[in-house]
């Protein structure tokens, strides 16, 4: 009971610890610590939301839109940012879109070795020159790490050594977060004894 306990507040602080990082856009003069003297934890995280919200609201009326199509054609006109930009919107368009295909669905996949068996997502199929390169029909998957999935491996398997999988995305990343404690079947049994 304990270990729970200390790790959800491990990751509740230093996920606010991030989230207090967007003070330094104020101005020094509008810091906690300069106003009030002190730190006030979890401010920045308020402004975090703020800034979301607000950003949110204008994205979705005609003048936000107006406004973010201005500010990527800043952006596409810097030559370093240009690269990187463009490659991280792509990337973040294609994993969120609803009507893409990245992480629709969990496979099984023979890594880091043979024989020894991961869980990964599917995002795809090679394309361009690396298709011409490889024989036979191969998909794109994406291995991710424990406990963290956010960090991973980028891999472009045979189709016929990819075993696809009846479980969904979300039990699928519990089961790779929980580092195998949590298994689909107990994630199955837990939703029949909440319905």
């Amino acid at each position: 009971m304990l270990v729970p306990l200390v790790i959800t507040v491990w990751v509740l602080k230093t996920f606010i610890g991030v989230m207090d990082q967007s003070l330094l856009l104020l101005p020094d003069a509008w810091h906690p610590h300069n106003l009030f003297k002190r730190d006030i934890p979890g401010l920045g995280a308020i402004l975090t939301v703020a800034i979301v919200l607000v950003t949110g609201v204008l994205a979705t009326n005609f003048f936000g839109k107006q406004l973010i199509t201005l500010w990527e054609n800043l952006l596409n006109r810097v030559p370093v940012v240009k690269s990187i930009y463009a490659g991280v919107k792509q990337v973040s368009d294609t994993l969120f879109s609803d009507s893409g295909n990245a992480f629709r669905h969990a496979v099984l996949v023979q890594f880091p070795h043979s024989g020894a068996w991961t869980i990964a997502f599917i995002t795809g199929q090679p394309g361009g020159e690396v298709a011409i390169h490889l024989r036979g029909e191969h998909v794109s998957v994406y291995v991710p790490t424990t406990p963290n999935p956010t960090s991973g491996y980028f891999l472009m398997i045979p189709k016929e050594d990819v075993i696809t999988l009846e479980m969904s995305v979300d039990e699928a990343l519990k089961y790779i977060i929980s580092m195998g404690v949590i298994s689909p079947s107990d994630l199955v049994a837990a939703k029949k004894l909440k319905g």
